[in-house]
């Protein structure tokens, strides 16, 4: 059964047309009215087994294996619900069509650039607006940023996400169908609801963090390779300053995948992301991304949202190619 999803020709036109149909039309807002949207559903299951099993009562080591059950058993319901639909679905005419629509919800292209230039329409109407709209798409506190700090935190969003939401759900489109991109980004949802060193979630949520950064480790690094590879046919900055900047400041960030795509894209645009920025109330001092770059301002947002334009055309180009070699071999 897995080797009829594992790393076949179908699999990679699907994850060819679901990045297609994703890039044009994203996920209808009627269809977000009337279903919602996949992670939403997940993310509720995720939220009710939280409340019914995280107890404050219990020790660590209890609170350690009941998220852990708690993720394989969310896990597992996705799994049971796509890999027998996605076997069903190939054997169609025309099923690959119809597993590419089902993951077009999985991959987030469209609207990541859509949020990110949010916040450069904000900043022309006012640091207010734009500090509202940076609130939608990160997790640090927005309430005093300035220009340069609110265009940093919308490129760290972009670059971050480049990597989180279009390329690893592709890559895991590509090994494995539908079930794994459905499951990378169960385990990706996971993450971002409990998979923080809270006190009510840094043993409940253990499980959920150390799963998402194993399953991200190839996607951010190809995600840095993608944007220097991209950044080598710009003509203002070489490919290898991006990845120069991934493999030389990628390892002092918190996470041991975020830096990468970050990192890579500051060295390709020539500007200083990271740093210091307060989480609730909390000052928190981070390692610059791209130290050697200068700060950003409003119009590197435009410039970043471009270079993530031409890399996802590259990357469509890659998985076009593939395709193509897999019909022929």
């Amino acid at each position: 059964m897995a080797q009829a999803l594992l790393f076949s020709s179908a699999s990679l036109t699907v994850a060819l047309l679901a990045f297609a149909v994703e890039r044009f039309i994203g996920w209808p807002r009627v269809l977000q009215r009337v279903v919602s949207h996949p992670v939403v559903w997940v993310g509720w299951l995720i939220a009710r087994l939280d409340a019914l099993l995280n107890r404050d009562g219990d020790g660590d080591v209890a609170r350690k294996l009941l998220g852990t059950a708690a993720l394989a058993a969310v896990l597992a319901l996705v799994a049971a619900l796509t890999v027998p639909l996605t076997l069903w679905l190939r054997g169609l005419p025309g099923g690959a069509f119809l597993e590419a629509l089902l993951a077009v919800p999985l991959v987030a292209s469209k609207s990541l650039r859509e949020h990110v230039l949010a916040v450069r329409d904000g900043l022309g109407r006012g640091i207010g607006e734009a500090r509202a709209a940076l609130g939608h798409i990160v997790g640090r506190d927005t309430a005093a940023l300035d220009e340069s700090e609110i265009a940093k935190g919308a490129i760290e969003s972009l670059a971050e996400n480049a990597s989180d939401g279009v390329i690893a759900p592709l890559l895991w489109l590509v090994v494995f169908g539908l079930p794994g991109a459905a499951l990378y980004k169960t385990i990706n949802t996971a993450d971002s609801m409990i998979g923080y060193k809270s006190d009510r979630h840094l043993h409940f949520g253990r499980a959920a963090a150390r799963l998402d950064d194993l399953v991200n480790i190839p996607a951010a690094r190809a995600t840095a390779a993608l944007f220097a590879a991209t950044a080598a046919l710009g003509a203002s900055r070489s490919g290898a300053a991006a990845w120069g900047a991934a493999r030389r400041d990628a390892p002092h960030h918190l996470s041991p995948n975020a830096g990468w795509s970050e990192a890579s894209m500051a060295g390709a645009l020539g500007i200083r992301l990271g740093g210091p920025r307060r989480y609730e109330g909390r000052s928190v001092d981070l390692a610059y991304m791209g130290r050697d770059g200068k700060d950003p301002e409003t119009g590197d947002i435009v410039r970043a949202v471009a270079f993530f334009d031409r890399a996802c055309l590259m990357f469509f180009a890659a998985l076009a190619a593939a395709v193509l070699l897999s019909l022929a071999f």
